[in-house]
């Protein structure tokens, strides 16, 4: 079995992209496990995940680490989240927002095997409802409203530092399904152009229709 580590705490095992299992033996969304001499990995389903198919499709560097504190806007039932509290370890801190309460039932139990991360029923149009949690390192969003842009601005103004990172997975249907998607895109990354530098830019073809993903920096 050939073991590589990609970026800190991001693995190929046989090529496949994956995880070291923060919770052994426990499963997320039937995922499969690998077990090694070197610990028991997740195969991450570039299918399943947008953080895993941006990565795969060339992403340079990944703004999360062991220690990472993680505000994740969009958490759902917890599919990409629990790949991000394994890759922030223990030292941790993965902040999961979440406003669906049916989704919010699947990540509370997520969320009980794995102490780093934290449930957090509120609507991500509103980072006043959770401000408590103070200063993140990185924020990820990943919400299917038409306002994408004004929420990640609104959240990064509340939590980053200058300097801090962002990564934005944009879901041109959710914003206009009539409209030409490249425009769409366009129109997102010039209205966080203000306050964000791109640092990676893609489409998630053939993972996810009619997204782009987004790896910025906040320059305050």
């Amino acid at each position: 079995m050939e073991i590589i580590e990609k970026f800190p705490g991001v693995y190929t095992v046989d090529r496949m992209l994956a995880t070291k299992n923060l919770a052994p033996g426990s499963k997320v969304y039937g995922e499969r496990l690998v077990k090694s001499e070197k610990g028991e990995f997740r195969i991450w389903d570039l299918y399943r995940s947008k953080l895993a198919a941006a990565i795969k499709r060339g992403m340079p560097l990944l703004p999360i680490k062991q220690g990472s504190k993680v505000l994740y806007l969009g958490a759902a039932s917890g599919t990409t989240p629990s790949h991000v509290s394994d890759i922030a370890g223990e030292p941790g801190e993965v902040y999961c927002v979440e406003f669906s309460a049916r989704s919010m039932r699947d990540l509370i139990q997520v969320c009980s095997k794995r102490p780093n991360m934290l449930p957090i029923h509120a609507d991500a149009r509103q980072p006043h409802q959770y401000l408590e949690i103070g200063k993140v390192d990185c924020i990820y969003q990943d919400v299917a409203q038409p306002n994408q842009a004004e929420i990640l601005l609104a959240n990064a103004k509340a939590f980053l530092a200058k300097g801090g990172f962002a990564m934005l997975a944009v879901k041109s249907q959710s914003i206009d399904v009539t409209a030409n998607k490249h425009r769409i895109f366009e129109k997102t990354e010039k209205e966080l152009g203000a306050k964000f530098e791109t640092l990676f830019s893609c489409e998630l073809d053939p993972y996810d229709k009619d997204h782009l993903f987004l790896l910025l920096q906040y320059r305050g």
